[in-house]
Order: structure tokens, then C-alpha cells, then sequence
């Protein structure tokens, strides 16, 4: 047997804070270097005496800032010393979350899991399919000044405002009903309406203010006022862009890990915008998010857009507004089988995947390739702002423009030929002074050569901008997705469209409508109140007969069509450059961009990428592309890692599909996305 001072030797004293609503002391114990997590738990509830489920309880190591969540390590091979301050708490806390649609949630998160992780709990409480397109994000400083003014007031409102979620049974710790994300169940949604069936209420707790829950998630509560508009954070230029992007946590890190603490208001939002599969019948709160966060990019300008389209925006704000109003004075007949299907027919334009992604139909592909042949006007900028419009012949093949002098020359060599793979496509529209032009910024060898094209009307428009666009991601008019390209851009053009429409207006005193809180502050500023009620009810004459769901799609669709639709912007300093630069990462694509002009300078596309990796020591993201074309870069917006992240994360949802139970790789997203710090 071995002596009391040999035992002794061995032993050590450990202080261990205990944080637990009835209890919040410290205990030492005596431990030994070879005593394992689960069994110091056990020595030390043991010391607590209280009956009850500790399952949930975990050591927090506050100087390393880590879980130890491995139960069956010793302390030794943890590191644990007799230093080590360790807190026993638990690992699912209360968060306030503040959504898309400006409503805060409470509910109970775990802040030991990997944020994916978490995120993904979070999606199964709110009933958000697809929780891979979704992150929490730390509001910027910078984006909080205008608020701090009125911080008792709003303190005050905003406790009024909050949904408790704590009872949901994801939130207690149970499993999500699996029968939510199946889609051989009933729906859940009214595909029309987007109101939520009987069979969802059962998802949320029970009590009297369960349907309340759902339709505050499910269904969009216009509006702000004109004065909290403008109080909220309004970015300027592209380096105030950026710094909404800053905050972004890491998903391969805990909550606690990033120095989130209980009852911290994080915002939650759609981080990468490829929309995959939505379907009204299940979607409705995903749905009703995604175009929350773009009505509040469009009113905020967080993203440009023209009078026109704004207009277009406030219109089918305005049909949902109105058409809410009818819904709830009038009693709805059954849904009928073509308002239905007319819903899923705009889906099929909406979706938005990264290449790859929409496999086209064989028998397409191996038929000859489509071109197109017509006479259309090439607009070169010239210097001292001069232009030279002038009409060629002009023929799109593959992924090729080329032009001709005229028709009958076309047998032979083009005045030039225009290699679209990997340009950007700006589209250049007024339809109301009948102006189709499509902007062609070009990658040459030292930066973008910039050309336009000028249709005559807009069939001839949509069938160009459609090869265009599809000609820059590599893809040719033999694609299964370029008819419905065509007529995505065509529903946006007869939106437009308004005042080619015979049927008068309403008159603005009839309509109970804030023309105010439909568009952004620049706009109210510019016209009166009748003016702008005016405007907005000629605009919606073309779309007065659209559903509820349809409204929101067709928002979310005008949305994806901007040509700063997903992008994110970073300031960063280019490896041999002097100056600064920002940096848009998109779904598809990375664009260096002059931070002085905002022009882009060159793009690089994701499918031209054979691979990235981060210098974790002078925080470098270094990027190898076809034809030994390299870059590397800093970002002093934010921490490399975010970049890294949206580089890994894109391309981590370019592999999902359809045919799979909705399940993620999860192993696979931190492989892409983690990097080895």
C-alpha cells in the first residue's frame, strides 16, 4: 500500500466555479493528473448535493476560452493545472436573435456546439429548411451609432417586441419532428396565402399565442415608419458596405468560443445567397425571411438600384400590403389547382444555384448549339466621354460574341470576337424611355475591357442577356436553363413595364398606403407623399392580380436580377499593390473592385479555381486559378477567415442536390471552410 504523503504527492487542488441558478460558489477539489472530465463532473455534483438532471452541465475553461467536452480525456492530457479556472455551466443558453424581418426571438441555443451546428438548431425551432444558407452575424459597431441616441427608448420597445421561444422542443434539448423536413407529409403552408396550416402549429409551444408565433414568422408586418427608417444604418459608399459583412462568426467555433455571453442579441441572416429548392408549401418562413432581408437591402441601399426598379419594389410591397388587407376581409375560397401552379412556376425561375449545380438535359447538349444572329448597335466609350454607337451584324455562338460588318459578310473573319466566359453582364434598362442595353465588362490582361450592346426591343433583349449571362458562367443556349432565363428577364420587364398598361390608376386618396415606408429616404425626399402614391399604384397596375406568395417571389426574383445581387464586400490590400482595394465576393465569382470609382477591375470565377489556402501567420488568402493565374491578398475589413469561409462555403453548396434526404456533410463543410490556424 502506498503512504499517505506518497498519495499526496500526487493529488492537487482544484478551484471549480459552479454556475447554477441556486448555487454560484466555488469548490476545491482534490484531483489527480490522471482523474478523467466525466469523473471530476461526478466528484463535484457530488459536492453540490443537489438532485437533478445535470446533463446539460460542462466545463468552461475561462483563460483557454474552450469546452471540455470530451469526457473521457484526463486532465492531463486536457493540460489542466492547478491554475486552470474551470466553470461548470450549461452548455444551451438563452439568445436573442434578431431576424430578417427586424422581429427578435428568444429562445434557448446551445453555446458548446460548432455554429454550423447551431444555426442548424436554430433553423429547426424557427421551421427554416435549408440552415446551410443561414449564419449569425455580430452588428458592427459602425452600424450602431445612429441607434445609441435613442437606446432607452428603443430598450423599452423592444422588450414589447420579443418572441419567446424558450418552450419549442428544440429549445428544451429534444429532437425537431422530423416529419417538418419530409416532403411526402402534408403541407404546412397554404402555398397562396403563406399562412400556416393546422399541422404546423403543432411545431411551435402550446398556448393561445401559438399561431401568433407562426404568423409572425411566416407572414411580413408592414411597415416602418419614415423616421425609424431613417434612423436605422444607411451604408454610403463600399467601405461602408463592408463593414456590415464584418461580423460574421466563425462556424467551425462555439458561441462562448467567439465571446458571445447569455442574452447577447446576435442577428441571424441568409449569409450565401443560393436559394435552393424553395417550395411555398414548406418554405413559407424561409420564404417570408429571404425577402424581409432584401426589402431591408432596398430600403436601407444596402444594394443600388434605379428609380424604375425601385418603384417595381415598392409595387409589389404595396400588392402584399393590399393584398393582405383583402385576405383579411374576405373569406378565402379553397385554393385553386392553377393559382398553385402558377406559384410554381415562377419557383422555377427563382432558383439561384452555383455552377454545377442545374445538370442540363443530355439530349440538349449533344444536339448542335444554338446561336443567335441579328443586327444590334455596339456602343464603345471613347475618351472626353465621347461615344461611337455604330450597327454590326452581330453572331452569338457558344460562349462567343462575334460582329460583322453587315449580314452578308458574315461568311468570313469578324471584326472582332468577343470571348464572354468569366465577364460581367450588367444589364443597362429604361423600359419607359425604351432603352435595352446590355454593359460587358470584359477581363483583358489589364483589367476589363468595357463594351455595350443596344437592343431594339425587349424580345431581342431577353434573348441576348440571356446567352450573356450564361455565356459568363461558361454555359451555352443549348443549356436547359436558358428559356427560363428568357423569361425570368421578360416577367421583370413587362414588371416594369407600367406604362404601357391601358387600366387607369387608383386614386391615392382611395388606398390607406405610407408611400413612405416602401421606398428608401432618397426617394421620399424626391417626390411628395401624392406624387410617389401616384407612381407606386401605376406600377402595380401589372401586378395587382398576384397572390400573396406570389408577390414575395416575384420581389425576391426583381432582387436576384440587381446587378449587385449577393454581393459582399471587403476592403483589402492586394499583394504588390499600394493601395486599397474591395474585394466582392459573389456566389459564383470574386470581383476586384476600385474603391474610389466602385468600377470592377477584374473577376475571378470559382469554376476556373483549382485552390485556395490561408497564411495563418500574416493572415493571407493566396488563390491558384486556371492558366497560372494567382492571387493573394489581406483583409483589413475583417478577419481572413470570413473570406475563407464564403470561398469554402459556396463551393461547399455547389454539391448539394435535390435527390438526397436533405442531409449535410457537415464533415465536408468544416473541411472547406475550417482552415488549419
Amino acid at each position: 500500500m502506498a503512504s499517505s504523503t506518497e498519495y499526496g504527492s500526487h493529488t492537487w487542488d482544484l478551484l471549480l466555479r459552479v454556475d447554477h441558478q441556486d448555487v454560484k460558489k466555488e469548490y476545491p477539489l482534490q484531483v489527480t493528473g490522471d482523474l478523467h472530465v466525466g469523473g471530476l463532473m461526478l466528484k463535484l455534483v457530488e459536492q453540490i448535493k443537489i438532485a437533478q438532471d445535470w446533463s446539460d452541465y460542462a466545463f468552461w475553461w475561462e483563460q483557454k476560452k474552450c469546452w471540455l467536452l470530451k469526457t473521457h480525456w484526463t486532465l492531463d492530457k486536457c493540460g489542466v493545472q492547478a491554475d486552470a479556472k474551470l466553470i461548470f455551466t450549461t452548455q444551451h443558453k438563452m439568445l436573442r436573435l434578431r431576424l430578417p424581418n427586424m422581429k427578435t426571438v428568444r429562445l434557448k441555443v446551445s453555446f458548446s456546439s460548432m455554429v454550423f451546428r447551431a444555426v442548424s438548431d436554430i433553423c429547426k425551432m424557427l421551421n427554416i429548411r435549408r440552415s446551410e444558407e443561414l449564419s449569425l452575424l455580430k452588428p458592427s459597431e459602425g452600424t450602431l451609432k445612429k441607434k445609441k441616441k435613442k437606446d432607452k427608448n428603443s430598450k423599452e420597445s423592444a422588450t414589447e417586441d420579443i418572441l419567446n421561444l424558450c418552450d419549442s422542443p428544440v429549445s428544451s434539448g429534444l429532437p425537431a419532428n422530423p416529419g417538418l423536413y419530409s416532403k411526402t407529409m402534408t403541407p404546412v403552408y397554404d402555398p397562396v396565402s403563406g399562412s400556416p396550416a393546422s399541422s404546423t402549429i403543432t411545431w411551435f409551444s402550446d398556448g393561445s399565442s401559438t399561431e401568433q408565433n407562426c404568423s409572425i414568422l411566416a407572414l411580413s408586418h408592414p411597415t416602418c415608419s419614415p423616421e425609424t427608417l431613417a434612423e436605422m444604418y444607411q451604408p454610403r459608399t463600399l467601405a461602408d458596405k463592408a463593414k456590415l459583412n464584418a461580423g460574421w462568426l466563425d462556424s467551425s467555433r462555439s458561441l462562448m468560443e467567439q465571446g458571445v455571453l447569455e442574452e447577447d442579441q446576435l442577428l441571424l441572416r441568409f449569409k450565401y445567397y443560393t436559394f435552393f429548392d424553395l417550395n411555398p408549401k414548406y418554405d413559407a418562413v424561409r420564404i417570408n425571411q429571404i425577402y424581409e432581408q432584401a426589402r431591408w437591402a432596398i430600403l436601407l441601399e444596402e444594394i443600388d438600384c434605379t428609380e424604375e426598379e425601385m418603384l417595381i419594389f415598392a409595387a409589389l410591397q404595396a400588392q402584399y400590403h393590399i393584398s393582405k388587407l383583402s385576405l383579411s376581409s374576405e373569406t378565402q375560397d379553397s385554393t385553386c389547382e392553377s393559382e398553385v401552379d402558377e406559384v410554381e412556376a415562377a419557383l422555377s425561375n427563382l432558383e439561384v444555384t452555383l455552377e454545377g449545380g442545374n445538370k442540363s438535359n443530355v439530349l440538349e447538349d449533344i444536339t448542335d448549339i444554338p446561336k443567335l444572329a441579328d443586327n444590334l448597335r455596339l456602343v464603345r466609350p471613347k475618351k472626353l466621354a465621347l461615344k461611337a454607337i455604330k450597327t454590326y451584324w452581330f453572331v452569338f455562338r457558344d460562349t462567343s460574341i462575334s460582329y460583322f460588318k453587315n449580314k452578308e459578310s458574315a461568311q468570313g473573319e469578324p471584326i472582332e470576337k468577343l470571348n464572354l466566359k468569366g465577364c460581367e453582364v450588367v444589364p443597362d434598362v429604361n423600359v419607359a424611355a425604351k432603352k435595352f442595353g446590355i454593359k460587358l465588362l470584359i477581363p483583358v490582361a489589364d483589367g476589363m475591357n468595357e463594351v455595350y450592346l443596344r437592343c431594339d426591343n425587349e424580345d431581342q433583349y431577353a434573348r441576348w442577356m440571356a446567352a450573356c449571362v450564361l455565356a459568363s458562367k461558361g454555359r451555352t443556349m443549348a443549356d436547359s436553363s436558358y428559356q427560363p432565363e428568357v423569361q425570368k428577364i421578360l416577367s421583370f420587364l413587362q414588371m416594369k413595364n407600367w406604362t404601357m398598361c391601358s387600366q387607369t390608376a387608383s386614386e391615392p386618396e382611395n388606398v390607406d398606403m405610407k408611400p413612405e415606408c416602401f421606398v428608401s429616404p432618397r426617394y421620399t425626399k424626391k417626390f411628395k407623399s401624392k406624387q410617389l402614391t401616384a407612381r407606386i399604384l401605376e406600377a402595380h397596375q401589372n401586378i395587382s392580380q398576384m397572390s400573396l406568395v406570389e408577390a414575395k417571389l416575384r420581389f425576391i426574383q426583381a432582387w436576384q436580377s440587381l446587378p449587385e445581387f449577393g454581393l459582399s464586400y471587403y476592403i483589402v490590400r492586394f499583394k504588390g499593390s499600394k493601395k486599397d482595394d474591395v474585394l466582392g465576393v459573389s456566389y459564383n465569382r470574386l470581383i476586384r473592385i476600385d474603391m474610389a470609382t466602385g468600377d470592377p477591375i477584374t473577376t475571378w470565377r470559382f469554376s476556373n479555381m483549382k485552390q485556395w489556402n490561408v497564411n495563418w501567420e500574416i493572415r493571407q488568402v493566396a488563390i491558384e486559378f486556371d492558366q497560372n493565374v494567382s492571387i493573394a491578398f489581406t483583409c483589413l475589413s475583417a478577419d481572413c477567415k470570413i473570406i475563407h469561409e464564403y470561398i469554402g462555403g459556396y463551393i461547399f453548396l455547389s454539391t448539394r442536390s435535390k435527390d438526397h434526404n436533405e442531409t449535410l456533410d457537415e464533415e465536408l463543410f468544416h473541411k472547406l471552410t475550417g482552415g488549419q490556424e
